[in-house]
């Protein structure tokens, strides 16, 4: 017996495990591919941190990935923790790598992501940026 999907099956919605999105957002900044990155959020996200406390667009989050990627071409999360939350997840690693000069980078970072319709709408980001100061050398 064959089952033939109506139109309203192939135009539905798929829902986006929040986990599976965490490992595509990781996996994005590890390869250093933005125009992923820019699928990942919704338009509208708002990425926070918490040593500024000012929300960035995410073309603003972009072009501050674009730099991290640019300075730290060696690079890899180490996830410490990470789980799902009602609203989407959260992660706490440790961001590794190496910088243009050869510096060694060991960033301890928690997120706080919200996901809505399968893409992240907001992002907080904790960490300590004297601890990312060996990037701003490079």
């Amino acid at each position: 017996m064959s089952h033939d999907l109506d139109s309203q099956d192939t135009l539905a919605p798929h829902p986006v495990d929040p986990m599976e999105l965490a490992d595509r957002l990781v996996a994005a900044i590890e390869a250093g591919d933005t125009d992923a990155l820019r699928q990942i959020y919704a338009p509208i996200a708002g990425i926070w941190h918490n040593f500024d406390q000012v929300t960035q667009t995410v073309d603003e989050n972009l072009a501050t990935l674009g730099w991290l990627i640019e300075r730290l071409p060696e690079r890899r999360y180490d996830i410490v923790r990470r789980e799902r939350l009602a609203d989407g997840f959260l992660q706490q690693h440790v961001l590794v790598g190496t910088t243009r000069r050869g510096d060694r980078l060991e960033l301890p970072a928690c997120l706080v992501v919200r996901v809505e319709a399968g893409r992240i709408t907001r992002l907080e980001e904790y960490l300590d940026p004297a601890q990312a100061a060996v990037l701003r050398k490079s």
